[in-house]
């Protein structure tokens, strides 16, 4: 999952209505090339410009096939391709969020790819991964990137402070912060309200926000609850940066970090190209990279996030074919080497993993940290049950409702969101 992507709205507007889509109206000319439609979900300053060049790479030696390319802001990629499919004029390959697979598999948007050219190397990609793009017992995606949530740090500070390992728990972290402000002045730690970072206090809890295959919302248990008690707790205290309840949150959680204002904060490998942007990192070595701290249960954990290649279901044959083909070259273990090395991202399949690619310090450190990953449920409705806990998570940290407020509002919201669950 990424957050705080800058989007143009009205440079997509003009790109999308530019766009032929799904087959029928893709500008193939009578005996020419056939012409698939990709909808990059991607960073276009960071990332976009890495796939363009893959995208001519392919076209070179698939004389038959062109690729129109369509850089789709990503917090408006999923209801714009919701609305196309149903429309049945959407792009034969999607890069999509891993959370929304299995809500277009429900609607049958995405064609299954088990068996098919663009998945004859499943056995190379994280098995987790290929789990993540599974519906139903079928395979709705290739696994592109993936990501999860990390405790990252300024090493230099946390020697200064005497510090010289990364904390283990929550406690330790708050610990850690207070002797950061003695030792240097600087916070330690500064927090996130949104719900997706807010995720890894229930994990450290065993539980989540709801029990899938139970079909039980789980978000005000008495786990839950706990877990989020942490998590407001890490906004008072010395050395705690108090909460940011602003629209710009993220970027001024990211901004102190990268400019040494702050220690050390949870975030994920998309910012990588951005850390060492950053004036506390023009020394790669600098940035620390350490599994989320565990909860009272010992256990440690954050969401797997990421992206699939996905095949739009209501294209033509050609078009599948032709999108099948590309998306195999996209997630080949040569692209995947590549598109790490130019953006910082991790690869999704094994033999990506050269010793080029671990060499970079921000590649190698969230690869370390992959296994404490926790899958999501196949739940088609599962992303976006995180939307009203931002809304709530808010107003909690800000101080304007209680937690038990803010997480019965929350459970109610969940509950029309997935009307077949008890409470």
């Amino acid at each position: 999952m990424r957050r705080g992507i800058a989007a143009t709205a009205l440079v997509a507007s003009l790109a999308l209505a530019a766009t032929a889509c799904g087959g029928s109206d893709s500008g193939d000319s009578a005996g020419g090339p056939v012409t698939i439609t990709w909808w990059d979900t991607s960073n276009a300053t960071n990332e976009a410009p890495t796939y363009q060049a893959l995208v001519k790479e392919f076209e070179k030696t698939n004389k038959d096939i062109k690729v129109k390319y369509v850089n789709v802001p990503f917090d408006q990629a999923q209801n714009k391709f919701d609305t196309a499919a149903g429309s049945k004029g959407a792009p034969d390959v999607l890069r999509s969020e891993v959370g929304w697979t299995p809500a277009f598999a429900k609607k049958s948007y995405f064609l299954p790819l088990d068996g098919t050219e663009a998945l004859a190397d499943k056995d190379t990609f994280q098995p987790s991964l290929i789990q993540q793009a599974q519906y139903e017992g079928k395979t709705y995606g290739v696994p592109f990137t993936t990501d999860t949530l990390a405790l990252v740090y300024n090493k230099k500070l946390f020697e200064k402070a005497g510090i010289k390992e990364a904390p283990k728990t929550w406690g330790d972290l708050k610990k850690a912060a207070a002797t950061i402000k003695d030792k240097t002045g600087v916070d330690g730690y500064w927090g996130s309200t949104q719900a997706y970072y807010a995720q890894t206090f229930l994990y450290g809890e065993g539980t989540d926000t709801v029990d899938a295959a139970a079909k039980k919302i789980t978000v005000t248990s008495p786990a839950a609850k706990k877990g989020y008690e942490t998590w407001l707790g890490l906004f008072d205290g010395k050395g705690l940066h108090k909460a940011d309840t602003t629209a710009d949150a993220y970027a001024h959680i990211q901004e102190a970090f990268v400019s040494g204002k702050v220690a050390a904060i949870i975030q994920g490998p998309w910012e990588i190209t951005n850390f060492y942007k950053g004036s506390a990192f023009k020394d790669k070595a600098n940035l620390g990279i350490a599994t989320v701290p565990a909860g009272s249960t010992g256990k440690a954990g954050a969401p797997t996030g990421g992206h699939n290649l996905s095949v739009y279901a209501g294209s033509d044959k050609a078009h599948q074919e032709a999108a099948l083909k590309f998306v195999k070259f996209m997630t080949s273990a040569k692209s995947q080497e590549t598109i790490a090395l130019k953006n910082s991202t991790l690869p999704t399949r094994d033999d990506a993993y050269t010793a080029e690619v671990k060499a970079d310090p921000g590649i190698a450190g969230y690869q370390a940290v992959l296994p404490a990953a926790q899958p999501r449920p196949a739940l088609p409705e599962y992303s976006s049950l995180w939307t009203p806990l931002d809304t709530e998570l808010n107003q909690i940290a800000g101080g304007r409702e209680s937690l038990d407020k803010g997480l019965n509002n929350g459970e109610t919201a969940i509950a029309k969101l997935v009307p077949d669950f008890s409470k």
